[in-house]
């Protein structure tokens, strides 16, 4: 949500209804509409690709990208093939999500990764997170919410000692990917380095996301 968090211009598009709700734990298809409405005129205003705000959006994926002549990226999900291509043999990914019960196959399917061995762990049952992330509580705690962060990804790779690297479904985790990293000692991808390397793949300066 904040634009300084890229070196490169960007846009935003706010679609309407499209609540966590709606979108977490309904996956509610009636968006569909409204997504690709928001993505098309988007591109009508000049940009260069799209994404979204939520890694569950994955499973609009197919529909985003045929609606829209630009590259579309719905989720940080479609890392999950990449990085574990870069693994050794029975080494897994491990996925931090901002609701593991709602996160299904569907949503892998989406981003192309329905058959990568993976780890799934959530954060539905800490105190801050979802309640801010999922629960619209207006204020976050930022250092609490960064703990537990943490104590999540411990958990995930003390208990999957295979886990080779991580991908954060949401995209309110990239702040704490830092801080993820230096404790786990893994790659940590997410929205914030897919659009990054979406950017450079384009080879074009000045452009907006």
């Amino acid at each position: 949500g904040n634009a300084l968090t890229f070196d490169f211009p960007v846009k935003y598009k706010k679609v309407i209804g499209a609540t966590s709700q709606r979108v977490v734990r309904e996956a509610d298809v009636s968006l569909i509409q409204p997504f690709i409405e928001a993505a098309g005129e988007l591109e009508q205003e000049g940009v260069s690709a799209v994404t979204t705000s939520c890694g569950f959006l994955a499973v609009f994926q197919e529909h985003l990208a045929a609606a829209v002549d630009v590259p579309v990226f719905s989720s940080s999900l479609l890392q999950i093939p990449m990085a574990y291509r870069m693994l050794k043999k029975g080494q897994k990914v491990g996925i931090m999500t901002a609701s593991k019960p709602h996160l299904t196959q569907l949503h892998f399917k989406g981003a192309g990764a329905g058959h990568i061995p993976m780890v799934v762990y959530g954060m539905e049952k800490e105190e801050e997170f979802p309640e801010v992330f999922l629960n619209q509580k207006e204020t976050l705690d930022v250092p609490k919410a960064e703990h537990e962060m943490i104590r999540v990804a411990q958990t995930m790779v003390k208990e999957n000692p295979d886990i080779g690297a991580i991908v954060f479904e949401c995209t309110n985790m990239p702040p704490f990917r830092d801080s993820v990293q230096r404790v786990v000692q893994l790659p940590v991808f997410d929205i914030v380095t897919l659009t990054n390397y979406v950017f450079h793949s384009l080879g074009i300066n000045n452009i907006n996301f």
